[in-house]
C-alpha cells in the first residue's frame, strides 16, 4: 500500500516547498497539503484544518487513509513573544494531537520540527553541542523544548515513530518568513532589490547558524527515509549548515548590487539572538543518517538574487 501523507501547515515558508517534495517521493495524489486558510496558489489535493481540532484531524486523517503526518504549524520566535499563550496552546496541543494518532495507531509516523531556539543564553555558543545546557527564554523556544521532551517520551512509552531535526535559521525564495528572528536573512534580498538597501533588526555582528531551504528539507527527507534503526535520538537533532552576520551577508550582497547599503537598528529580536547559538555541532546526525550540507553563503547569495525580482 501506498504511503498517504498529511502536511500540516502547508502554507508556511517550509510546508510551501516540503509539500512539493514529498508529492515527487509518493505522487501528487498521495500528499494532502493542509493549513488554515486556502494557499494562494493551487496546492491541490489540499484540506482546510485547524491543527487544534483534534475531531477533524481525527476525521481526515480516516477519510484520507493517511499514514505519515508533518506537523508544521507552530508560531515562531518573534510572533510568538507578542502572544504567548496562544502560541503554547497551538504549539503544545497540535503536537499533542497528532503524537496521540499514532499512540492509537492511526497512523505509523510523525515529523515535527524542533529549533535552536531550545537553547537559551546559559548554552555553550559555538558549536553547540547535541546534549548541553538548555533554558530557552522565548515562548517559541520553551515549546519547543517540552515538545522535544513528549516527542522523545512518546517514543520511549508508547514506540510512536517520530522524528525531529532541530532547524537553524531557513533561507528561501519560495514563501514569506513567518515571524522569525532569522527572517532579517531573507528579508534582506528582498529589500536589497527594491531598495537597494536594508534596515537589520540585529546588530552587524550577530552570528546566527542558517541553513538554505533545498538543504532543510533534503534533511528532513533523509531522516524521515532513514531505516529505524539508525535514528537513535528521538527528542531532536541538531542540523547545521552555516553561520554568518548581517554585515557579512550584506558584504555578499555588494559583490552582486555594489551600491547596496545595511544600516543597523537592533529591536527587540536582538535580545532573542543572542540567546542562540552562533554555530551548531550535527556530528550526531551526519554519524547516525548520514547528514551533510551543501550550500554555502555565496551560493546561496546568488541563488536569492536571481531567484527575486
Amino acid at each position: 500500500m501506498s504511503e498517504r501523507v498529511l502536511v500540516i501547515g502547508s502554507n508556511g515558508q517550509i510546508g510551501t516547498e516540503l509539500v512539493a517534495a514529498l508529492r515527487l517521493q509518493y505522487g501528487q495524489s498521495n500528499v494532502i497539503a493542509s493549513d488554515l486558510k486556502l494557499p494562494l496558489v493551487a496546492n491541490e489535493p489540499f484540506a482546510t484544518l485547524d491543527a487544534l481540532d483534534k475531531t477533524a484531524l481525527y476525521n481526515l486523517v480516516k477519510k484520507e487513509n493517511i499514514t505519515i503526518i508533518y506537523l508544521l504549524a507552530a508560531m515562531l520566535s518573534a510572533t510568538a513573544e507578542q502572544q504567548p499563550a496562544f502560541a503554547w496552546k497551538l504549539n503544545m496541543e497540535s503536537l499533542f494531537n497528532v503524537l496521540e494518532l499514532a499512540k492509537e495507531k492511526h497512523i505509523k509516523q510523525i515529523y515535527w520540527p524542533s529549533s535552536i531556539a531550545v537553547f537559551g543564553p546559559t548554552t555553550p555558543r559555538t558549536n553547540t553541542p547535541q546534549y548541553t545546557i538548555m533554558e530557552p527564554s522565548t515562548i517559541y523556544g520553551i515549546s519547543k523544548q517540552t515538545g522535544e521532551r513528549w516527542c522523545e517520551w512518546y517514543y520511549n512509552k508508547h514506540q510512536v515513530d517520530v522524528r525531529s531535526l532541530r532547524y537553524p535559521g531557513l533561507i528561501s525564495y519560495t514563501a514569506a518568513p513567518g515571524g522569525g528572528t532569522t527572517d532579517y536573512a531573507v528579508h534582506i534580498f528582498y529589500e536589497a532589490r527594491k531598495n537597494n538597501t536594508y534596515t537589520s533588526f540585529l546588530d552587524a555582528d550577530t552570528a546566527l547558524p542558517m541553513l538554505y531551504m533545498d538543504d532543510a528539507i533534503r534533511a528532513t527527507l533523509e531522516i524521515m527515509n532513514a531505516d529505524s534503526s539508525k535514528i537513535k535520538i528521538r527528542s531532536a537533532y541538531n542540523i547545521g549548515g552555516i553561520s554568518f552576520t548581517p554585515a557579512q551577508i550584506a558584504t555578499e550582497i555588494q559583490k552582486h548590487i555594489p551600491n547596496f547599503t545595511i544600516n543597523y537598528m537592533p529591536d527587540f529580536r536582538q535580545q532573542i539572538a543572542n540567546s542562540w547559538p552562533q554555530s551548531i555541532d550535527d556530528s550526531y546526525a551526519s554519524n547516525d543518517w548520514g547528514w551533510k550540507h551543501k550550500y554555502n553563503l555565496q551560493e546561496i547569495v546568488g541563488i536569492m538574487l536571481a531567484n527575486i525580482k
